[in-house]
């Protein structure tokens, strides 16, 4: 290699690294697993991944339970139960972006929950539901139903 080519390959050289390590990267300011110790640290009580489970799977006062857009287990792309638009797999260990972002998951937890509930979740079914999504990998999903509520 000749020094006029130096140049050229450490332009060339670090974008590509840096391109192999941007996956690796979380997209905002804290991890899923902060965000459920937030709300359960506000909640004062110890979370439940079954609670969130049934949770997320069921219908409260409406005619949508988080199943009908997110699918169930919510490890792969659905469709917005009323739009029809494609919503990323919300699981954590499906989607890495997920739960990044404070104030998109403040924002989504608002919207979704009054669509659902008619009201905003309280801090403790944020942190339950949280920890159920947090145990979803491949083998967990492959276990879970895949029946979506509506």
């Amino acid at each position: 290699m000749t020094t006029a080519h130096r140049p050229l390959c450490a332009r060339i050289a670090a974008p590509l690294l840096l391109a192999a390590l941007a996956p690796l990267a979380h997209a905002g300011d804290t991890t899923a697993a902060s965000q459920m110790q937030r709300f359960s640290d506000a909640s004062g009580t110890a979370v439940s991944a079954e609670r969130g489970r049934v949770f997320f799977n069921s219908r409260h006062s409406g005619e949508w339970s988080c199943a009908s857009c997110h699918g169930n287990p919510p490890t792969t792309p659905a469709r917005h139960a009323s739009t029809g638009k494609t919503i990323a797999p919300l699981a954590p260990a499906f989607n890495p972006e997920r739960f990044t972002e404070t104030a998109k998951v403040d924002k989504w937890f608002r919207r979704n929950c009054n669509d659902v509930l008619k009201r905003e979740c309280t801090a403790a079914e944020k942190a339950d539901v949280l920890a159920w999504l947090l145990k979803l990998d491949a083998k967990t999903a492959a276990a879970q139903p895949t029946k979506s509520t509506p």
